[in-house]
């Protein structure tokens, strides 16, 4: 069996109650017979590197916007890039249809011109 001595809190708090832990950090050290100790808890706020922080924030912001903005340019552009390959395959149609009647109707004269009694 174990022989450890068995700690007991002093006060249980209900669940009903809040309870506010400081921040506390783990050391372990060893007692004079150079056996270790049980660690002992120790009241020691951890530093916050700002700048990393800002850091970390502004790439997840960074990316959050880069995401939004390509979808939101995808759903905003869709349409109006289908608008404008329609109005621009109608117009190289009828651009085409024009240069065509105009290369039929040279060649059309040419063939009457050949024909005709000089």
């Amino acid at each position: 069996m174990n022989s450890a001595p068995h700690l007991q809190p002093q006060r249980v708090p209900t669940l009903t109650e809040v309870v506010q832990l400081p921040h506390l950090v783990p050391v372990q050290g060893a007692d004079a017979e150079g056996l270790l100790t049980l660690p002992a808890l120790i009241d020691a706020p951890a530093p916050i590197d700002e700048a990393a922080l800002c850091q970390r924030v502004l790439l997840d912001v960074q990316r959050q916007v880069d995401l939004m903005l390509e979808y939101r340019l995808r759903e905003a552009l869709a349409p109006m890039l289908g608008r404008l390959a329609e109005t621009l395959v109608r117009e190289a149609r009828d651009e085409l249809a024009l240069t065509l009647r105009d290369v039929v109707a040279r060649a059309v004269n040419q063939e009457v011109a050949r024909h005709r009694p000089l």
